[in-house]
């Protein structure tokens, strides 16, 4: 797997102008796709709460081709929105998952480089970002005796990670040309 970061000019310089446009165009796409997976039915036998996260797809693509700065913006511009438009603890949430799940998958790129798959790498940031979000559920709601949901979010991660490496393979020819 080669992961293609920002653009250089010919100076060899990052063109900072191109990146901000394309990490602005992938934080567009993400909530775009947030907007419609929250518009589709419930999944059948799906336990609350439990999403694919599609919109993880915009932040993985700019963690592989833009770079982990952009794709902590994005994570964090993600979570900024979910604060804006379902309130304090769906912000919350969703930005402790975002930025757990991109520091994990950050990590794995920087310690294996290419020698993980973006399976992988999404399975394990799916994975993350539901543990990222167990923890603020479980600082939230500290009375609640929630940790035999924890098993069915670790397999919901593993799903969702499936799911998006899956689209994330599917659309990438696509997504190629914008850099």
């Amino acid at each position: 797997m080669a992961v293609h970061m920002t653009e250089r000019d010919p100076l060899g310089k990052i063109n900072k102008t191109r990146s901000m446009v394309l990490a602005a165009l992938m934080f567009a796409v993400a909530l775009v796709l947030a907007i419609v997976e929250n518009m589709m039915p419930p999944l059948p036998l799906a336990v609350p709460g439990v999403k694919f996260g599609l919109s993880n797809i915009a932040v993985m693509y700019a963690l592989f081709f833009l770079g982990g700065r952009q794709a902590y913006l994005i994570a964090f511009l993600k979570g900024g929105f979910v604060f804006i438009s379902r309130g304090i603890i769906a912000g919350a949430l969703s930005l402790s998952g975002g930025i757990l799940s991109v520091t994990v998958m950050l990590l794995l790129l920087l310690i294996f480089k290419e020698k993980i798959s973006y399976l992988s790498i999404s399975i394990l940031g799916a994975v993350f970002h539901n543990i990222g979000q167990f923890l603020v559920i479980t600082l939230l709601y500290a009375g609640m005796n929630i940790l035999p949901y924890f098993p069915v979010l670790l397999v919901a991660g593993v799903i969702a990670g499936i799911v998006t490496s899956t689209l994330l393979r599917f659309i990438l020819p696509a997504l190629k040309r914008l850099v």
